[in-house]
């Protein structure tokens, strides 16, 4: 007996099959570089966006959303690029982002999410690592070690706290 099922299994090479029950909201795949503190995992990286520096490129953020989370602190992070795998893309945060070439990181955890009136769907591949000194990168305002314990989630901006919340659950 052969299954009238259609899985989906996306291959090289292959024609995805058209899926109709893609969410009005969409999915996006997403990689996130969740840096912090070597003797306290509560104090992470995190930037505040500068507005000037080309967000669509480095991070898959249209000018409306740079602007409507231009006021937070954020993780590096980035959409995947077409083509590109979750490691290269978070080699690519580390170096675009944060001006990092051999910071050593481990992972992906994968988690998803589904959220919102239109159930969009996230599926995020989050890296971590240790490091005690602070980068600097110009697509950032303000890069800062930031204190979780001491941090409203209303200043965490692009839902970031959630996958933060993930992590904190895997270190523990």
């Amino acid at each position: 007996m052969v299954t009238d099922r259609k899985f989906v299994e996306l291959k090289k090479g292959i024609k995805p099959p058209r899926m109709s029950e893609i969410p009005e909201g969409g999915i996006c795949l997403s990689v996130f570089v969740v840096l912090s503190k070597k003797k306290n995992s509560n104090i992470v990286l995190m930037g505040s966006i500068n507005k000037k520096a080309r967000w669509d490129h480095i991070g898959a953020l249209d000018n409306e959303r740079v602007q409507r989370h231009g006021k937070g602190w954020m993780l590096p992070s980035s959409h995947l690029i077409l083509g590109e795998g979750p490691q290269h893309a978070a080699k690519r945060i580390l170096r675009e982002q944060l001006g990092l070439t051999k910071q050593r990181i481990e992972g992906p955890r994968v988690f998803s999410e589904v959220y919102g009136p239109l159930r969009h769907w996230d599926l995020e591949f989050v890296y971590s690592g240790v490091r005690d000194t602070l980068p600097t990168c110009k697509v950032w305002s303000e890069l800062r070690w930031v204190d979780l314990r001491q941090t409203r989630r209303q200043e965490i901006v692009r839902s970031h706290e959630d996958i933060l919340r993930h992590v904190d659950a895997w270190h523990h």
